[in-house]
């Protein structure tokens, strides 16, 4: 059974970076899409970005131009690079990886703190 192990949240200062890292454990596949979610208390959990196998990648429009992610195919590995944090990304980060023919994979989640 494959899991997804989060790994690089923490506490930053407003305008600091933070990169979360999101590795497989277990059985290995070859995923097709994979990205981060965040959810705050009693809010929905809201996509953030995603990347393909083919690298490409979309954000949602309230991160573009601070977040960057990226993969490594060889690795079955998906990042996020979030620089410039403002409180507003104050959120539990989720990443998730999606697999033909199989159930999409979720990490366990990382906390992300922006706060002086």
């Amino acid at each position: 059974q494959v899991q997804l192990v989060e790994s690089g949240g923490g506490l930053v200062q407003p305008g600091g970076s933070l990169r979360l890292s999101c590795t497989p454990s277990g059985s290995i596949f070859s995923f097709t899409t994979m990205g981060w979610y965040r959810q705050t208390p009693g809010n929905q959990r809201d996509l953030v970005a995603f990347i393909t196998s083919a690298l490409n990648t979309n954000y949602v429009d309230s991160v573009k131009g601070r977040f960057t992610i990226s993969r490594d195919n060889a690795k079955n590995s998906v990042y996020l690079q979030m620089n410039s944090l403002v409180p507003e990304d104050t959120a539990t980060y989720y990443c998730y990886a999606d697999r033909i023919g199989a159930a999409r994979v979720w990490g366990q989640g990382s906390l992300v703190t922006v706060s002086s």
